[in-house]
């Protein structure tokens, strides 16, 4: 029996002065977080909240979030986290395929939840700033669960269908946690930061989650911002920092003429999302002291699969081996291995891997094979067992470290009165890694106007999903069965394209 909340409970006992999150110039101690999550815990608990329970919480990286999440743990419930950029009927999409019963947001960020949760009757708390919250009730201890009890659902747009929710046991989690006590050598010194959203699995569960396990100290920065970034590696004197690769190339061009003296303390970068340029990998060893690991997860894997270890040098273009408690195997479209070398998909096991997608059992059906899950990536190993990921099976656009989903996207925009035939695809970014990128057919006589285009899309998604780059064409290139043929879609003409100036 466990709680995913239990190490905030464990430290606070021991070192309840200990700080435990730092955030704009706040400090939190590991006392404080306990008795703000076991009073949310004990409201939950009041509230009707039973063990299993989704509640939906939506809020940006702060201190709040922190303490919101392990005290919705603490009372025992499945927790859901979604983007505070999300829009109603995104969030709607979730509350309803989630049968969430309880709707948690930031106040400054609530307006799209408070609707959601309005237009399903449920109930909704407005989180205040920490020094309001009033902690006189508490819950001695969290709520025991079973190890095999699902803590996460994180929602994934995958490369199929609508949005899928993955379900992460409390186990799988703990793996992660394992698996970091062999791999990435935390120690109680050890002081971690990143500007990642919390509601991702990367920042929640790679960052938060595994700073606050071992004790050590967790600095958020909200929104990012890449000179303050660089502030608070300096400032914080931070030793872990993650991020994405287009965290890492505004960092470089906003650390100045900063030196490896001034992060002496920093000992470990971590990327992932995308794949990291070695001029960049390159330029921040110059930098900042440390060479950038990239590794490898998914949100079905609770954000983590390989990692380059720490006694090697990591290889340029490669995404680290597989992590203690894990197995990886490249495999043929029949699910036969590969000899090493050859690129075929990568499948994973290991306690690190969700019990499925909820009440997904086709998608369960295809993903999950005797205790294997097929990723849908493309890779290779090597002799040493390093991974290479290759390409990717379906069509996922990856901007800026967020998954886009074309289908859902594509969706939206053939809600359009004027468009009547569209196809989304990744297109080559500097910035990025990827941009957005639609191309459309229009109904006769319509013109495309990109700016009253882009703002009816954004009321309907986040802005991360919207489109930045469009190109009108005459038909789309179909297969026999009529089937658009995005192979066959010139994404050369969507770089520079006139419409999609100013759309940064």
């Amino acid at each position: 029996m466990s709680n995913v909340a239990d190490a905030v409970f464990a430290h606070a006992f021991s070192e309840p002065d200990r700080v435990a999150v730092r955030a704009s110039g706040r400090e939190v101690g590991f006392g404080a977080l306990r008795d703000a999550a076991a009073s949310v815990a004990a409201r939950a608990l009041r509230a009707g909240v039973a063990p299993g329970d989704r509640v939906l919480l939506v809020a940006p990286s702060i201190p709040e979030f922190v303490a919101a999440y392990y005290g919705l743990h603490a009372a025992g419930a499945t927790l859901i986290t979604v983007n505070v950029m999300a829009t109603t009927p995104e969030i709607a999409y979730v509350v309803e395929d989630a049968d969430v019963s309880l709707v948690v947001a930031w106040h400054e960020t609530a307006g799209a939840a408070e609707k959601a949760s309005a237009a399903h009757g449920l109930p909704f708390w407005s989180l205040p700033p920490l020094d309001e919250w009033d902690v006189s009730d508490r819950v001695k201890a969290p709520v025991d669960l079973p190890d095999d009890a699902t803590a996460l659902i994180i929602y994934t747009s995958g490369t199929t269908g609508r949005p899928k929710g993955a379900q992460l046991p409390i186990s799988a989690i703990a793996g992660i946690v394992d698996a970091a006590e062999h791999v990435l050598e935390f120690d109680e010194d050890d002081r971690t930061g990143t500007a990642l959203p919390l509601f991702h699995v990367f920042g929640q569960i790679m960052v938060m989650h595994l700073a606050i396990s071992f004790g050590t100290v967790v600095s958020l920065l909200h929104p990012f911002d890449p000179r303050k970034l660089v502030e608070m590696i300096r400032d914080d004197e931070l030793t872990i920092v993650s991020g994405v690769p287009t965290m890492w190339i505004a960092v470089l061009h906003a650390a100045g003429d900063a030196t490896p003296e001034d992060f002496s303390r920093l000992r470990l970068a971590t990327s992932g999302g995308a794949s990291l340029p070695v001029e960049v990998i390159g330029a921040f060893e110059e930098k900042f002291g440390t060479r950038i690991r990239e590794g490898y997860g998914l949100s079905e894997t609770c954000g983590w699969a390989t990692s380059a270890p720490l006694g090697a040098e990591p290889k340029v273009g490669a995404v680290g081996r597989a992590i203690h408690g894990v197995d990886l195997e490249i495999r043929d479209l029949d699910g036969s291995p590969v000899p090493t070398g050859e690129v075929g998909e990568v499948w994973i096991r290991g306690p690190i891997v969700m019990t499925g997608y909820w009440n997904r059992p086709e998608a369960n059906a295809d993903v999950l094979r005797d205790g294997w899950l097929r990723t849908g990536d493309l890779g290779t190993l090597d002799e040493d067992g390093d991974l290479r990921i290759v390409d990717r099976l379906k069509d996922l656009i990856i901007r800026g470290g967020y998954n886009v989903y074309p289908s859902e996207v594509e969706e939206v925009l053939y809600a359009h009165p004027d468009i009547v035939e569209a196809a989304v695809v990744g297109v080559a970014d500097a910035r990025y890694g990827e941009e957005v990128g639609a191309v459309v057919v229009l109904r006769d006589g319509a013109v495309l106007q990109p700016g009253a285009l882009r703002a009816w899309a954004k009321e309907r998604l986040s802005a991360y999903k919207v489109p930045r780059l469009f190109h009108v064409v005459d038909a789309l290139p179909k297969g026999p069965s009529g089937k658009i043929l995005k192979r066959a879609l010139d994404r050369d003409a969507l770089v520079g394209t006139g419409v999609a100036a100013g759309a940064r």
